[in-house]
């Protein structure tokens, strides 16, 4: 914080009274401090402005940090923006794929029932008891039933799934093109953390330029306050200065008002000697030297 300072007018300084009442002597030492005060705060003035430019400088260095920030921040979102569309389209593109094949399975009724291996197990084991035990006539008949009905079953799964050859390959394109939108959902996450970053940089960037921004108004403030006082001073000097000329004017007129009252007294003298020296007076030395320096002799 700048040193506070006092700004005051010339006429609080040195009133018209004030210059009236003061002798030459007591003007001249008023001169002197009023010259040396203005010229120190010129100096004090010029160092504020100097401080103030520098920080003015720092403020427009912050502005332009912020604003190379704000550039990466828009640019990067403008990508984050880009990858956003494409994740989201591959997204649209992998559910309909994923649709499609929900769709096949629905048909084929291959998310029904047991799987292939199940079914075989199943027939194989059934064929095992058959084989080893003793049943009646009428639980071996309801067994041999069991296993041809296993057996159509397992027939029917069997055919629908040689018709579904491609299915696996629509389910791959699937997953592949959902794999492509993660990717392209990990670079949105990935650049909008980066332009968050900058974000908060550009913030703390203008916040840091009005703080100096504030330190360049008060360092201002003390500029205007440090020259206001300087030329204040200024004036009060040229007042000064104004007396001195005044009384320099008026002590030489007294002078030569002086030196004619005494050339004219020297004359009135010198022509009273010249009328005596031509009624025939003796002039003695002094009287002629008069009479030389009056021009009469």
């Amino acid at each position: 914080m700048a040193e506070q300072i006092e700004v005051t007018s010339a006429d609080e300084l040195i009133t018209e009274d004030g210059l009236q009442s003061k002798s030459k002597g007591e003007l001249i030492k008023l001169a002197g401090q009023f010259r040396d005060r203005r010229n120190d705060l010129n100096q004090t003035a010029s160092e504020r402005a100097s401080e103030r430019d520098d920080l003015n400088a720092k403020t427009r260095e912050k502005v332009d940090e912020a604003q190379e920030h704000r550039e990466k921040r828009d640019t990067l979102n403008e990508r984050v923006q880009e990858h956003k569309e494409v994740r989201n389209q591959l997204n649209a593109d992998a559910n309909e794929l994923f649709d499609e094949v929900d769709e096949r399975k629905s048909d084929l009724e291959l998310d029904e029932g047991k799987d292939l291996e199940a079914l075989k197990q199943e027939i194989e084991d059934l064929e095992f008891k058959q084989q080893t035990e003793v049943l009646g006539t009428e639980e071996e008949r309801e067994l041999i039933e069991k296993i041809e009905d296993k057996r159509e079953e397992y027939q029917s799964r069997k055919e629908k799934l040689d018709q579904s050859d491609d299915l696996e390959e629509l389910v791959n394109e699937a997953e592949s093109v959902r794999a492509e939108a993660s990717k392209h959902h990990e670079k949105v996450t990935t650049l909008a953390d980066r332009a968050q970053k900058h974000h908060n940089q550009m913030i703390e960037a203008y916040r840091e330029a009005d703080d100096i921004r504030d330190e360049a108004d008060e360092m201002h403030e003390s500029f205007v306050e440090a020259q206001e006082a300087a030329d204040a001073h200024h004036e009060a000097f040229v007042r000064v200065q104004k007396r001195l000329r005044e009384l320099d004017k008026q002590e030489e007129e007294e002078e030569q008002a002086e030196r004619q009252e005494e050339q004219e007294k020297a004359l009135e003298e010198a022509e009273e000697i010249y009328q005596r020296f031509q009624e025939g007076e003796t002039l003695d030395t002094e009287d002629l030297r008069k009479l030389q320096k009056s021009g009469l002799l």
